[in-house]
């Protein structure tokens, strides 16, 4: 099992960034494809990114392309997604999860999720 604690959220005006850090501890972090998705209250929950074990592989959802980036610290078993030029639709709790299957963009292939993190975007 592994366990995941994110952070990072917060207000932020149209145009500013952020960058959300998800901490993990459990087996071995180099064994999870991690993903981020966000939430807002009434919809499912939405992929955003994935990275591989080794962080050579990443895949990103369209309307996060060009502005968002994961990425990975095998050391210190952490993962990041830095969010630039963040516009009020990206309004979330966004969650970090792990998945031992692939750089998965479906919520039902990871098993193990954060809390989630609040980001706020105003316009």
């Amino acid at each position: 099992q592994v366990q995941l604690v994110d952070s990072g959220g917060g207000l932020v005006q149209a145009g500013g960034s952020l960058r959300l850090s998800c901490a993990a501890s459990g087996r071995t972090f180099l064994d999870y494809y991690m993903g981020w998705f966000r939430q807002t209250p009434g919809k499912e929950r939405e992929f955003v990114a994935a990275i591989s074990g080794s962080g050579s592989i990443t895949d990103y959802a369209d309307s996060v392309k060009g502005r968002f980036g994961i990425s990975r610290g095998n050391a210190k078993n952490t993962v990041h997604l830095q969010m630039n030029s963040l516009k009020p639709e990206d309004t979330a709790v966004y969650y970090c999860a792990a998945s031992i299957y692939r750089v998965g963009r479906t919520p039902s292939e990871y098993a193990y999720w954060g809390q989630g993190t609040q980001v706020t975007v105003s316009s």
